[in-house]
């Protein structure tokens, strides 16, 4: 068995104006096993190509060629403290289909200080995911000033993210077994070893992570395309106020007062450790985070996220010279949070990703660009999420503010000079460009970080009742007998709700999960107040407005029995026109009635009759339902037959002629034109109704009840009818009647046509 390399660990002496740096070698804290993809590391190869510069250098080209496979590229030049004023552009070849691209911008305002004091780094513009390539075409103008030249050491380093295979291993940690022979770290190190870098110079940077290290200016380019190699650490105590403390121990990461969210480990996105080697340092305290985009496109596919942030990784170290990936975080457009600079997820790390405010900070990077297109809605959930759980480590409210030192003389994107040793108020999320003068997140971006700022620090915000299962709605009250399920929304999304309650009358009586959307009550008789509580991640309630369930066990009542009677119309010996008429109310909210028998027909609370026709000479029962807006019911029922009695069955006087046709009940009728004939007909029943022909010479007839004169009726019609059924008379019940029609003899028009009558028994 091989020896194994001993721990030990480098604590930092604090000194004035700067906080300080614990450097830890062989330890980790929780790298993050929530969404390992348990991937080997893919090797990764990054290959320089040397631009030619113009005679006057204020321009660069690297002319149409054939490349080794790459997915990412950039431009990086010798000193990392200049920057390109103009425009740096490429065009790629597609691997796949060998189509040419238009050309694309790369970004230029990066500040190559974020991380030096370090032999080796560069200057660069922001790498750009361009997909599977193997041809390029580059061009750069500093801006059409003849003063304006470009840096020296101008290249192209393109990467090619490689591949990343599966096997069973823990979660990436920065420190591994290592054979005795290949452990050079001593724990007696001596920190004047002059392998130590010197302390900032007045009015340099006070801010490890800013200082600026000497540009080597006779460090061109490759003549043609190399393989870069990183760059060796500086000294393995990186921070100038670091010094050797073997007795220190790495203490125990701190819990936050969130849910962690599942982050993607270095081993989940194939990291190649062995590019890094370096020891992560350790701050203090995390108080800020900053949130940046990473630039270039946002079209790329969430499965190449792993190869982006493989090669973002290869890019920090191999072409900007930097110890390790610069952000502490990376987060895809599908919402994926990925590990990025090594030393534990759960510990305070020092990054490099805003320069002069990496201390006591973090840094979350978006992978795409956000100026002109908003990031999505999983994004700005996953850096929220992200943000308050770091945060939360440390007790910070993710809605406040607190104060920043800044380790570099600078200023930022609004035009904020900042002082190395000064202390600046920054928000506990901000942007790239509140702490550096960029456009880092992008417009889009930043202009969400509120909406980051109310879903990080809560409370749940649009918590509304939508839905009372098991109850009826009526205007906007709720009824039901007892049990109800309460269901509900809210605009801020589940994984930052703790809990869900149920409140009936202001008292919980059903708790859920944040990813619940209902809850079952059952309620006592009477009218309540329901209400959803939302308990935010951070603690904070929100309750919804009430909703008034009134718990109703009554059933509702016929207050006017189902009854039926005649009504005008065309009689046929299958359809005789009846009308059913009931009243039905309820204590709490009468919904509906219904029948149904013989036929099914629904009707409102308020209706109180309904028109409809029944078979001759056959007895139907009318069948009727009460339903309550609580689902309580009540039953009642009216039968009736309607009987047709035809004009030779009635008693007559005076003189009546015997028609014949088939649009006559029974195929025949009686006509008189002859004053004060009669015809009469007794029967015994509710209700009766008189059926004649009518047309426009109709006349007119008397009509007399039981003896009594009740009505004239006009038989004249502008349009010909037969078995019309024009007067009716009901009775509230049954009994023995006599109806008789006498002859009006009407001058002009003195003739009527009768086809008897029908009443219902």
């Amino acid at each position: 068995m091989r020896a194994k390399k001993r721990i030990w660990v480098t604590a930092a002496v604090a000194t004035a104006g700067v906080t300080s740096v614990l450097v830890f070698e062989g330890v980790t804290g929780n790298s993050s096993v929530d969404a390992d993809a348990k991937s080997g590391p893919g090797k990764t190869d990054v290959h320089a190509t040397a631009l030619k510069v113009g005679g006057d250098g204020t321009s660069a080209t690297l002319g149409k060629r054939d490349t080794e496979p790459f997915s990412m590229l950039g431009v990086t030049w010798t000193d990392p403290s200049v920057k390109i004023t103009g425009a740096v552009e490429v065009r790629t070849r597609s691997a796949a289909n060998g189509n040419w691209t238009s050309w694309l911008p790369l970004e230029t305002d990066v500040d190559g200080r974020t991380e030096t004091g370090r032999s080796g780094v560069r200057g660069s513009t922001e790498p750009r995911w361009v997909g599977a390539s193997n041809g390029v075409e580059v061009r750069i103008n500093a801006g059409g000033e003849v003063s304006a030249k470009l840096p020296a050491g101008l290249r192209l380093d393109t990467v090619d993210p490689g591949r990343s295979s599966t096997l069973n291993a823990d979660p990436a940690a920065f420190a591994a077994d290592i054979p005795a022979a290949d452990a050079t770290a001593d724990p007696s190190a001596d920190p004047s070893d002059p392998a130590t870098p010197d302390p900032p110079a007045p009015g340099d940077s006070t801010d490890p992570s800013a200082d600026v290290a000497p540009s080597d200016p006779a460090s061109p380019g490759p003549s043609d395309s190399a393989t870069v190699e990183p760059a060796p650490p500086a000294s393995e105590n990186p921070s100038p106020s670091a010094s050797s403390s073997p007795s220190a121990t790495l203490p125990p990461a701190p819990p936050s007062t969130v849910p962690k969210p599942p982050i993607t480990s270095r081993a989940g996105w194939g990291a190649d450790e062995s590019m890094s080697p370096e020891a992560p340092e350790y701050l203090d305290t995390v108080k800020a985070v900053f949130v940046h985009h990473t630039a270039g496109s946002s079209t790329y596919s969430c499965a190449d996220s792993a190869a982006i942030v493989r090669s973002l990784y290869a890019y920090h170290v191999k072409s900007n010279g930097w110890k390790d990936i610069g952000y502490n975080f990376l987060v895809d457009k599908c919402g994926t949070v990925f590990e990025g600079r090594k030393g534990g997820v759960d510990r305070p790390v020092l990054g490099a990703h805003t320069y002069g405010f990496n201390r006591d900070t973090a840094g979350i990077a978006v992978i795409g660009t956000y100026t002109d297109s908003a990031a999505p809605s999983a994004v700005t959930t996953s850096v929220a999420r992200i943000a308050a759980w770091k945060l939360g480590q440390y007790k910070g409210d993710p809605a406040g503010s607190t104060m920043l030192t800044a380790g570099a003389t600078g200023s930022n994107g609004f035009g904020t000079k900042f002082t190395a040793g000064t202390q600046y108020s920054f928000k506990r999320i901000s942007g790239h460009r509140d702490g550096f003068n960029t456009e880092c997140p992008g417009t889009k971006l930043y202009g969400q970080l509120p909406t980051i700022h109310s879903l990080a620090a809560g409370p749940v915000t649009g918590l509304a009742i939508k839905s009372v299962t098991g109850a009826g709605l009526s205007g906007t009250t709720y009824y039901t007998k007892s049990a109800v399920t309460v269901g509900w929304s809210a605009a801020t999304p589940s994984a930052f709700i703790s809990t869900y309650e149920l409140l009936v009358d202001g008292k919980s009586v059903a708790t859920t999960t944040g990813t619940a959307t209902s809850a079952k009550a059952t309620l006592a008789v009477g009218s309540h107040r329901v209400q959803v509580r939302a308990i935010h991640q951070s603690g904070k309630v929100t309750t919804s407005a009430a909703a008034t369930v009134v718990a109703d066990r009554t059933a509702p009542a016929f207050t006017t029995k189902p009854n039926l009677a005649l009504r005008t119309g065309t009689v046929n010996t299958t359809a005789v026109p009846v009308t059913l008429k009931w009243k039905a109310t309820d204590a709490a909210s009468l919904k509906e009635v219904r029948l149904t028998a013989p036929l099914a027909k629904t009707y409102g609370p308020t209706t109180t009759s309904a028109s409809h026709t029944a078979k001759s000479g056959v007895a139907t029962s009318w069948a009727m339902s009460a339903y309550d807006q609580a689902g309580n019911t009540a039953a009642a029922s009216v039968a009736g037959t309607p009987v047709i009695v035809q004009e030779s069955s009635a008693t007559k006087t005076g003189t009546w002629t015997t028609k014949s046709s088939s649009s006559y009940l029974g195929g025949k009728s009686y006509s008189s034109s002859s004053k004060n004939a009669s015809l009469s007909w007794t029967f015994t029943g509710r209700s009766v109704a008189l059926v004649a022909s009518r047309a426009a010479t109709s006349g007119q007839v008397y009509v007399y009840v039981d003896g009594a004169k009740v009505s004239t009726v006009d038989l004249k019609s502008s349009t010909t009818k037969y078995r019309d059924a024009l007067w009716t008379k009901s009775w509230s019940s049954s009994a023995k009647h006599t109806v008789k029609i006498v002859v009006v003899a009407t001058s002009g028009r003195p003739t009527i046509t009768t086809d008897g009558i029908v009443y219902l028994k």
